[in-house]
């Protein structure tokens, strides 16, 4: 993001409670709305910060500031009219999900850095969590076996014991093991889906969803009615990433997803840890090639803390 960009965002400064509440109304609209993106909303920020005239701008406006055509604008227009779309804010407050705009001071000042970051955090749990600075990402294979099992339990107690916060995926496997066992030690852990809270994937993880939701924090930055597309789940790494301190791989093949997580971890200057692995596993493949790239090996958990100590 260009230093522009960055010095906008950062220009964005905590709001009177009333004045929050409608602008975050506003930009949840705009998420809503068909054809709309991240950068439109950029752009329409840029030329009004509290989206004061959201309701009352003509087509022409949305042409002219979005490079529309003049029916992608009209279809835009119809879409603000939609009483129901401005109604959601409490249709999702019924069912228990906060929506955190970047201009809150409950927003985590590191995803601030990220080239895009969301304009708005849908959560549902204990949101203070994104407010402690000490959060490790642990991710790895779907197919993680009782080796990264019983690696993440060997790594996790004495992180906790160190306040950290483990963020992962909710994705079977290491994922799953890296909640599990944050939980198991009474810790704080914070899940980064792909999607929206009403498509909750996969399915089989809804039990630790609900425990997670009890205990720790479930986040994502697509409103709750997205259902999880393929591009979600790698826009899911780079926000994983974003809110660490570092990323622990477990377990990880070549074409693994947990591998997009630590080169956005790289991207974003965050520190990258693997576990080793066997040379004739499959499973180790990613992971061993990340260590031969540079990435710290880790045999026990005061590796990881030697390098992030003090942060």
């Amino acid at each position: 993001m260009s230093e522009s960009r960055i010095s906008r965002l950062k220009s964005f400064k905590e709001k009177e409670e009333i004045k929050l509440d409608q602008l975050t109304r506003k930009i949840i609209h705009l998420q809503h709305c068909k054809g709309i993106g991240w950068k439109a909303i950029y752009l329409l920020l840029k030329q009004d910060s509290d989206l004061k005239n959201l309701y009352h701008y003509p087509p022409e406006y949305f042409s002219r500031t979005l490079a529309l055509s003049p029916a992608q604008s009209i279809a835009v227009i119809e879409q603000l009219k939609d009483a129901t779309l401005y109604s959601l804010p409490e249709t999702y407050k019924d069912y228990g999900i906060s929506a955190i705009p970047i201009y809150s001071s409950s927003y985590p000042s590191l995803l601030k850095n990220l080239p895009q970051p969301p304009w708005v955090l849908y959560a549902a749990g204990n949101c203070s969590l994104l407010k402690q600075e000490r959060k490790l990402a642990i991710v790895g294979a779907r197919k993680a076996d009782e080796y990264g099992r019983k690696a993440i339990q060997l790594l996790v107690p004495e992180l906790i014991a160190n306040h950290y916060i483990i963020v992962s995926g909710l994705a079977k496997g290491a994922d799953a093991f890296a909640h599990e066992a944050a939980l198991a030690e009474g810790g704080g852990t914070i899940a980064v889906i792909a999607g929206g809270f009403h498509h909750l994937y996969p399915r089989e993880n809804l039990p630790l969803a609900r425990k997670i939701v009890r205990s720790g924090l479930i986040v994502s930055e697509f409103p709750p009615n997205i259902q999880p597309k393929k591009w979600h789940f790698p826009a899911r790494n780079r926000i994983i990433s974003g809110l660490s301190l570092g990323t622990v791989v477990v377990q990880a093949g070549k074409q693994s997803g947990s591998l997009i997580t630590a080169y956005c971890a790289l991207e974003q200057g965050r520190e990258v840890f693997c576990v080793p692995g066997r040379m004739d596993d499959p499973l180790s493949e990613g992971t061993n090639e990340l260590i031969g790239e540079g990435a710290k090996l880790v045999q026990k958990t005061a590796d990881i803390l030697s390098e992030i100590k003090g942060k």
